[in-house]
């Protein structure tokens, strides 16, 4: 494909949304983009937070990183399946209990306004390194296969990026991107069984059968590591890292718990929760067969792309043919927009509720408040996204998402811990100090670990020290009982 037809291809993309865009958000009020009044379909919500869950950074790093990590990603796929539940039957009760907008309202209640604040803050800067992080991806590969063509910065073609999100959400929030995720959902999966498709044509696989018994043969599909503990893959660190991550990530996420919440009841969250995370093993999985037949096919044909460039420069050369290209240009634009359009929805939502608390504005600008704080976010994206890009040369993306994730989401893993699972009381105006202490300690305690534990390497479970330790800390700060 020319890069003229991939433009003109992401250009009839958008107007598609844009038009979803139209038909959803023509009720403009707060209550339709915060909580879409309520009203979402649950099986509309469950097929929309694949695509959001997934993001560009497994549709890209997850196949890219098969030749070294083997099928190992499957270990922490299955520790989301457990968290997954832990979030439907113990925290989804307690946000419908108090019919919660932001859940992070819950500290609030439990400890204190500090409490609240620390929280809402460690949810924003959490999801503004998250969301960036899946961008910076994304845009990469647009500069590569178009823009570079054109000599366009690349600062650029970020901002046009984050001004095509903005345009079809800025009226209709969370009721536009329920939609809208559902169809870029779609788009992603199409992609990936349209190009293992064609990889197995191309190796000579007729067949699922073929393509399983070349899979279950081949050394890059081993997914259980057992032999080293101090390997950062082992499989209990990775399950149970996996399982962390799902909780925090989704269920202590103002981004994806605010799709749930729109759901009609209970019952329903659930629903979506429990089939939500089936369907998601089996669409990892896809991505893992993918990654194989990606390296096999660079193999077979001397193609020395690696890890995030591995998928992108296999599916543009010209013999893959247009429409399995068509497809990865949809499914890449498709898997960074279904997470980044409801990023910066729920980055708007809890900057609005938590942190400036728009509930006590006179009604008159509340919304204009909200459309405002949604440009700001979208300008602050842009300049995240242009400093990663300074910072992050030649790596993995997903696997530097989960280590950020295991500094920024650590806090809000030990302050709900201890708010859900104990009775304690702590003196509130302390929490910020605690919750800065602890990503400290267990960044020295991470670059260290190999010296101060005989060896051992930590991985993801880092986020669970980070954790720990926030909930030992909040314990030190506890009021005593009278």
């Amino acid at each position: 494909m020319t890069a003229t037809q991939i433009l003109f291809l992401i250009a009839g993309y958008f107007v598609v949304l844009i038009l979803i865009s139209y038909f959803t958000g023509k009720e403009d009020s707060n209550d339709a983009f915060f909580k879409a009044n309520k009203s979402a379909p649950w099986y509309l919500v469950a097929f929309g937070m694949i695509g959001a869950s997934l993001s560009g950074v497994t549709f890209i790093s997850v196949p890219g990183a098969v030749e070294t990590k083997q099928f190992g990603y499957l270990q922490v796929v299955f520790g989301y399946l457990f968290g997954y539940m832990v979030i439907a039957y113990v925290l989804l009760p307690i946000y419908y209990k108090l019919n919660l907008t932001s859940i992070y309202t819950y500290l609030k209640d439990r400890f204190g306004v500090v409490s609240y604040k620390t929280g809402s803050v460690a949810f924003l800067i959490s999801r503004i390194v998250g969301a960036s992080f899946r961008l910076f991806l994304v845009a990469k590969v647009l500069q590569l296969l178009v823009f570079d063509q054109f000599n366009i910065p690349f600062a650029l073609t970020v901002i046009l990026t984050i001004v095509l999100i903005w345009l079809y959400t800025f009226k209709g929030g969370i009721k536009t991107i329920i939609f809208t995720d559902t169809l870029q959902t779609l788009f992603m999966l199409v992609s990936v069984v349209v190009t293992i498709i064609f990889l197995a044509s191309a190796l000579n696989l007729n067949g699922i059968s073929e393509i399983y018994t070349s899979v279950k043969e081949n050394t890059m599909s081993k997914v259980f590591f057992f032999s080293d503990v101090n390997d950062a893959q082992y499989f209990i660190k990775s399950f149970l890292s996996g399982m962390f991550i799902t909780i925090t990530m989704t269920g202590l996420d103002q981004d994806m718990m605010q799709k749930n919440l729109t759901c009609k009841n209970l019952k329903e969250a659930q629903k979506n929760m429990i089939s939500f995370s089936v369907v998601l093993i089996f669409v990892n999985i896809l991505f893992l067969v993918l990654g194989l037949m990606l390296t096999e096919y660079a193999n077979a044909h001397g193609i020395s792309a690696k890890k995030d460039e591995l998928f992108p420069t296999i599916a543009m050369l010209p013999e893959i043919g247009v429409i399995t290209s068509s497809f990865f240009i949809l499914g890449l634009v498709a898997a960074a927009y279904s997470s980044a359009d409801s990023a910066l929805t729920s980055l708007t939502t809890s900057f609005c509720i938590d942190i400036i608390e728009i509930d006590k504005k006179p009604k008159e600008i509340q919304k204009k408040i909200r459309k405002r704080t949604h440009v700001l976010i979208s300008i602050l994206l842009v300049f995240v996204i242009i400093a990663f890009d300074a910072i992050f040369k030649d790596v993995s993306v997903i696997w530097e998402l989960f280590k950020a994730a295991g500094y920024t989401y650590g806090p809000l893993l030990g302050l709900f811990a201890l708010g859900i699972f104990t009775k304690t009381e702590i003196k509130d105006k302390y929490v910020w100090i605690i919750a800065i202490i602890a990503p400290i300690l267990s960044f020295f305690i991470n670059k260290y670990s190999v010296d101060l534990l005989n060896g051992y390497q930590i991985g993801f479970e880092i986020l669970i020290i980070n954790g720990l330790l926030t909930f030992l800390g909040l314990i030190l700060i506890r009021r005593k009982q009278h």
